[in-house]
């Protein structure tokens, strides 16, 4: 590519529970408050939570990539926003669309000269990685982070993960990061009233406020490991 694009950041799980919908909300707010140019594309068309919390502060558009014509709705999509940083919230259904369709995707990426950076939400259970496994077949050139929720505990009790050959394999390229655990009712609060997290820091009680900003420090700290922004704004 001589020219490259902003990246398409892909929040996968390919399940539901794991945590994408957080992960997609705190990847918004941190690259907004670097001034980087963001749009969303929200493919869970049945609870578009994500979307609901930041429309009137982002570019969005839905996609269902259970069906073909979604796929090229979302290269359209990132065409026609050259500009700026693609964030895709996949929905736990996913999978089936990713491995029949996906390749509308990948086979436009050196036209749209953007990189796809994959970043994969795991719980402790085995059969995150083994989804991983299989949607990596579809984006063989995808730079793949994983990403341990810490909702489910630290770091080290994701011993299957640890221990796995998947693990050498993704640090060959990307990295392991660990994303920090939320309160509680600070979570409930965010999820019950579609908040999004700037929204959130100004209307919050104090309390609450005070716990969303520790976690927000600690996510942006991880997300400046793997995104191509100055750390400066933030």
């Amino acid at each position: 590519m001589a020219t490259e694009n902003p990246p398409i950041y892909m929040i996968g799980g390919s399940k539901g529970g794991v945590g994408k919908s957080f992960v997609t909300l705190a990847l918004v707010d941190y690259l907004r408050r670097v001034d980087v140019n963001v749009a969303l594309v929200e493919t869970d068309t049945s609870n578009p939570d994500v979307m609901k919390a930041i429309h009137d502060e982002v570019e969005c558009a839905s996609c269902d990539l259970d069906d073909v014509s979604g796929w090229m709705d979302l290269v359209n999509f990132c065409d026609a926003h050259r500009d700026s940083v693609v964030v895709v919230n996949t929905a736990a259904r996913s999978q089936a669309g990713v491995a029949h369709y996906g390749g509308t995707l990948a086979n436009a990426l050196d036209e749209l000269a953007r990189r796809l950076v994959v970043l994969w939400v795991i719980n402790r259970q085995r059969d995150s990685l083994e989804l991983l496994l299989k949607f990596g077949a579809t984006f063989p050139r995808a730079v793949t982070h994983v990403v341990r929720n810490g909702y489910f505990g630290a770091s080290e009790k994701f011993a299957l993960y640890r221990e796995s050959n998947l693990r050498k394999a993704i640090e060959e390229q990307g990295q392991s990061l660990d994303f920090p655990d939320l309160a509680d009712r600070v979570a409930d609060e965010l999820r019950s009233q579609r908040l999004s997290i700037r929204k959130a820091a100004e209307t919050m009680h104090i309390g609450e406020r005070a716990e969303l900003l520790r976690w927000r420090a600690l996510f942006s700290t991880m997300f400046a490991k793997v995104t191509p922004v100055s750390r400066s704004h933030g």
